[in-house]
């Protein structure tokens, strides 16, 4: 493996764990008395302290956003196509930090981990957490890290609207929101694809109303029919045309219902490798924050009020191909910020990928990234 790294990856890296005992208050009204964080951090953090990234993951996402985690593993970080030494986001230019969310599944706390009233896992008796708990957690971690303002919080789909929280809560902690394949909220269709995949994974009778865990078996079929449901959304009708067709997988039709058609075969081996790699519960943790998030309902539904706290200067960007997220949610953010005179940087990016392609190694949209990341000034000395 050490021969197969490439020049340009972070290369070897080891996650970190951070333990929180100041209380933690939700939005939802519950305190989390003490938790832990897992990080993954690439590069060095200057003397200035002024050339930290913030990387903001997406649903199914997590810390391990570049590199590898040993000599044996073949599968980088879920955006390696993006960190690294001479690509966008530059690691010999930038300290880059990515976390596992609260509520998450892969090591900071969430439904998996142990209830401390009890000792039994959260399960559903973990709170309900929103895109503003993460972002306070995460400005937490920033402090324990010592960085008082991130030169950029970089983030796409759920990631995106992280960004841009941070860019409301905590105005003078970030001087830059890369906002990519986002919106200021979902549209009414969007949460219907969210809700039917949480009633797949509620309704599996291994689902035991969330206490699964307790019961020694996992909600396998809800889950496998959420991943599935899910990955279409993030696909668009010309990717899966292209790479699939109606291309049957034996070359001939055997008139029952195994599998046929290779977009078949392709579903059901994305739902067997998510399952046991996600918990269920964390899905549909994730899935209500994404419904919840809407920054203007405070407002009056006026995204323009919404931000008119905000200073750090945006990157839109979106994808045209890309249904579940369109160019027309971004859009309305470029106009909510334009309205508060902020200074935004708009692509929309032609690309027939869907809403994976922010995922994906495609050379206008990574040199439009670059191009924006070489504007970010910082001092330029290591610590």
């Amino acid at each position: 493996m050490a021969e197969q790294i490439p020049t340009d990856s972070v290369g070897l890296i080891t996650p970190q764990t951070l333990h929180f005992d100041q209380p933690l208050e939700l939005e939802c009204g519950v305190v989390l008395p003490t938790y832990d964080l897992v990080y993954e951090s690439y590069g060095k953090l200057n003397r200035e302290a002024d050339n930290a990234i913030l990387i903001c993951h997406a649903l199914s996402g997590n810390h391990h956003a570049a590199g590898y985690h040993s000599m044996e593993d073949r599968k980088p970080g879920w955006w390696d196509v993006a960190i690294g030494p001479g690509k966008p986001i530059d690691t010999n230019r930038f300290f880059v930090v990515c976390l596992n969310n609260l509520g998450g599944c892969d090591g900071s706390t969430g439904p998996t981990s142990p209830n401390p009233e009890n000792g039994k896992p959260y399960g559903p008796d973990f709170p309900f957490v929103t895109v503003s708990d993460w972002v306070n957690s995460q400005a937490r971690l920033a402090d324990r890290l010592m960085i008082h303002q991130w030169a950029a919080v970089v983030g796409a789909s759920l990631g995106g609207m992280q960004t841009l929280q941070w860019s409301i809560s905590f105005p003078d902690r970030i001087r830059h929101a890369i906002v990519i394949a986002a919106a200021s909220k979902l549209t009414a269709q969007n949460i219907a694809f969210n809700e039917v995949a949480r009633q797949a994974i509620r309704t599996d009778p291994d689902f035991h109303q969330g206490r699964y865990l307790e019961h020694h078996v996992l909600p396998e079929r809800g889950l496998r029919l959420a991943r599935m449901l899910g990955h279409i959304t993030y696909l668009s009708d010309e990717s899966m045309g292209a790479k699939f067709g109606r291309e049957l997988r034996e070359g001939e039709i055997h008139y029952d219902y195994g599998v046929e058609f290779q977009v078949e075969s392709y579903l059901r081996y994305q739902a067997d490798a998510f399952v046991g790699k996600f918990d269920a519960n964390t899905y549909l943790l994730m899935t209500k924050a994404l419904d919840y998030f809407d920054p203007a309902a405070a407002h009056d539904n006026d995204l323009t009020a919404a931000l008119q706290q905000v200073t750090a200067q945006f990157c839109v960007l979106s994808f045209t191909s890309d249904w579940r997220f369109s160019p027309k949610r971004s859009k309305e953010l470029v106009r909510g910020l334009l309205n508060n005179n902020i200074r935004v940087s708009y692509a929309e990016i032609e690309a027939h990928q869907g809403h994976d392609a922010f995922l994906m190694k495609i050379p206008h949209y990574l040199n439009i990234f670059s191009g924006y990341m070489g504007r970010i000034q910082t001092s330029g000395e290591n610590r």
